[in-house]
């Protein structure tokens, strides 16, 4: 499964921090630890960085307006999704609260059939037009065949064929 890296790094005061001593009640020694450094009201507690020694430049691509310029959505190859996002879209969808179990699911994973196929079978029957384009992007096949011998197309309605039919025409192009 895709993911886009990140490393948070706080820096928080410890025990041997500088700090003042001042008396308590009771004549007891307490430390006070010095006051955090402030910048416009905030205090400077944390930092956002990567990791040292990372090599990493920078977290997120910005300044796109869509979020595949961004490297977000549609950027995965066919080979980036896996067994995971297949189950992972399998519960999103509700197909799990549906069915009440995975027997589905399985099914088609039992079948040798690529993840990325099964999500266009899954997004085609529910008329999920974002993934279906997402997974068309990543180079799903819509001529692949299920257990019961259907295809992405045959279990798409009427709108979710001509997106996908559409999709094929204009990729070829």
């Amino acid at each position: 499964m895709a993911s886009i890296p990140c490393t948070i790094q706080l820096a928080a005061k410890t025990a041997s921090s500088p700090s003042r001593w001042r008396q308590g009640a009771g004549g007891a020694a307490v430390r006070t630890p010095l006051p955090a450094r402030r910048m416009q009201g905030w205090s400077l507690l944390s930092k956002v960085a990567p990791a040292r020694g990372s090599g990493r430049v920078g977290f997120f691509k910005f300044g796109n307006k869509d979020a595949e310029g961004a490297g977000i959505y549609g950027s995965q190859g066919r080979d980036d999704f896996d067994r995971d996002d297949v189950e992972q879209y399998f519960n999103y969808m509700g197909m799990l609260a549906v069915e009440g179990t995975y027997d589905k699911m399985e099914a088609l994973l039992n079948e040798n059939i690529h993840p990325v196929d099964i999500l266009l079978l899954l997004a085609a029957s529910e008329g999920d037009l974002p993934k279906i384009e997402e997974v068309l992007k990543a180079g799903a096949k819509y001529d692949v065949k299920d257990a019961d011998g259907r295809t992405a197309l045959d279990r798409a309605n009427a709108e979710v064929r001509e997106f996908i039919t559409d999709f094929a025409a204009t990729a070829k192009a």
